[in-house]
């Protein structure tokens, strides 16, 4: 079994690297169930807005968030599609392991 990928390996790479920190992880989980400004989500951590800025930007980056302009702030929320994709993949990779453990069973059972 081949793993297709919908998406590129840089693609790949982008979103797990953004994903691998837990601030990052946590924007995404916010954005995920409400929209919020930069502001409001800046309030939400012991560090400064530019610092949860850039983490936005690495989301941005990585396709997880985009950001949408309203006013003089900017809104961000979580792209549903590209967390989809990318747990397309973790399934694809999931389901090419079951069937190796499946065949690996089969060959100890038929040892038997």
């Amino acid at each position: 079994m081949v793993v297709r990928m919908e998406l590129s390996d840089a693609e790949v790479d982008r979103i797990f690297q953004a994903l691998a920190d837990a601030t990052r992880r946590d924007i995404l989980r916010r954005t995920a169930s409400s929209d919020a400004t930069v502001s409001e989500l800046a309030a939400a951590y012991a560090m400064s807005f530019a610092a949860v800025q850039k983490h936005v930007a690495v989301l941005e980056g990585a396709g997880l968030v985009t950001k949408e302009p309203r006013g003089r702030t900017r809104i961000v929320r979580a792209d549903p599609e590209t967390i989809a994709r990318a747990r397309r993949l973790l399934d694809a990779y999931t389901e090419l392991w079951h069937s190796r453990i499946d065949r690996l069973d089969a060959l100890l059972a038929a040892d038997d």
